[in-house]
């Protein structure tokens, strides 16, 4: 079992790792694969929420999902419309439609928020759980409770 964990933390840290390093881009193929992933990261969690009603940050899978969502909003930052208009559509495609049209730019619009909050925490513990360990994250702490609000508010868009 931890094998196939540190063998998911790889990929996952290689997949993350190559969507940072085209960032710099922002051509089309990165907001392809950046909006795919995110779209694929949010109907994940979506389906966590749903399903069981809380969001284990204990759980290697929520955390890497939560990681390819912060690095989707990191890069809306200044992004140019053409950028943002491509990744929308990834981001449906990538969320099997769990996105739609009519949700899309709420979605984007919450992940914005996102981007704007302080992730650290979450960032800290995404990282370490890509490296195979686990760090405790309080969800006292005043930066897990703004992003938590913000991943909130994308749930909720995603409702619409």
């Amino acid at each position: 079992m931890k094998a196939i964990k540190r063998a998911v933390a790889i990929v996952a840290t290689l997949s993350l790792l190559s969507s940072c390093a085209l960032l710099g881009g922002m051509s089309s193929n990165t907001s392809n694969s950046t909006g795919s992933t995110t779209g694929s990261a949010l109907s994940a969690i979506f389906n966590v929420l749903k399903n069981t009603g809380a969001l284990d940050l204990g759980n290697l899978t929520n955390l890497i999902n939560l990681g390819q969502i912060l690095t989707g909003a990191n890069s809306l930052v200044d992004a140019s419309q053409s950028y943002t208009d491509q990744f929308a559509k990834d981001l449906i495609s990538g969320s099997n439609n769990m996105i739609n049209s009519g949700n899309v730019n709420g979605v984007i619009s919450a992940l914005k928020n996102l981007a704007g909050t302080d992730t650290s925490v979450l960032t800290k513990a995404t990282s370490a759980a890509f490296a195979g360990n686990l760090v405790p994250v309080s969800a006292t702490d005043k930066s897990v409770k703004s992003n938590l609000a913000a991943i909130d508010g994308i749930m909720k868009a995603m409702k619409k």
